[in-house]
């Protein structure tokens, strides 16, 4: 896990940097577990574009990943450690006593031949996946589940991990990767350790083409449009383009627009408070 950096042979390869792949020991998925992943160059069924600048990119295969790890107290042997173009982080195959396959998220320290397990008697090791009022205080975890039995939706990216801060008999209380403090239902599962690859931050893309390959089109500038089309745009020479607006007219950067009542009671801390001590 490390970044292998390319000899500035043209002006692209003198910034570009690649992950070295080294803990990867499989090179193609298991077919029985991967899906094929249909382009819609972000439209809806209408054909029309609701996100902006996403189309193109490589082709790629969906693997089926077992965020649910609801096949509990049935131990698990890692098979290999595999990539997944479709997130950040690293993923792992692991085969079931009874033969059964599936794809889970590889924290730190994972390696084939390792034992995983999901149950509520688990150990405290990478990879097992327990209830939070299961796991002590101070533990790293990685795929959190926000409702019970719904799968992890939480901390699921390269190189991030929470921590169980505290806990009582219904909630347990959870610092995220962000510095954000949340309470969390004990019932919800999470998987134990920190998730791998945490070089993928400080990979440089070097080139337009590989963000291209990535899926990512072209952003334009809102003050290079022209009035019709941007509330920022038009104007003589170069402007300031007075306060930061989507092109629908709506504030943006930093202006607030979370507007989920319902969940504000789980936020003890939020991410943006000032003088909050991390």
């Amino acid at each position: 896990m490390g970044i292998r950096v390319y000899k500035p042979r043209t002006p692209a390869m003198r910034k570009t940097s690649v992950s070295d792949f080294k803990e990867i020991t499989k090179d193609k998925p298991e077919k029985s577990l991967t899906r094929p992943l249909k382009k819609t160059a972000a439209r809806n069924n209408r054909g029309r574009i609701t996100v902006r600048h996403k189309g193109g990119g490589h082709k790629r295969h969906y693997r089926l990943i077992d965020f649910k790890r609801l096949k509990t107290d049935i131990p698990a042997r890692v098979e290999a450690i595999e990539y997944d173009p479709n997130r950040s982080c690293r993923i792992a195959l692991i085969v079931y006593k009874d033969g059964a396959r599936s794809y889970i998220l590889a924290p730190v320290d994972l390696a084939p031949g390792q034992e995983v397990i999901s149950s509520d008697k688990a150990d405290i090791k990478p990879g097992n996946s327990l209830p939070l009022i299961k796991i002590p205080t101070g533990t790293e975890v990685h795929n959190i589940e926000l409702r019970p039995g719904k799968g992890g939706q939480l901390v699921r990216s390269a190189g991030v991990g929470a921590v169980l801060a505290a806990k009582d008999e219904k909630y347990c209380q959870v610092k995220m990767p962000s510095g954000e403090l949340r309470r969390i239902l004990s019932l919800c599962r999470a998987s134990v350790g920190k998730l791998g690859n945490a070089d993928n931050e400080n990979i440089r893309w070097g080139k337009a083409g590989r963000i291209r390959k990535r899926g990512w089109r072209p952003k334009v500038r809102g003050m290079a449009m022209n009035p019709i089309d941007h509330p920022m745009g038009g104007g003589e020479g170069v402007g300031k383009g007075n306060h930061p607006m989507t092109p629908w007219g709506k504030s943006c950067k930093g202006y607030r627009t979370r507007n989920n009542k319902r969940t504000n009671k789980m936020i003890i801390r939020r991410r943006y408070d000032k003088g909050a001590k991390k």
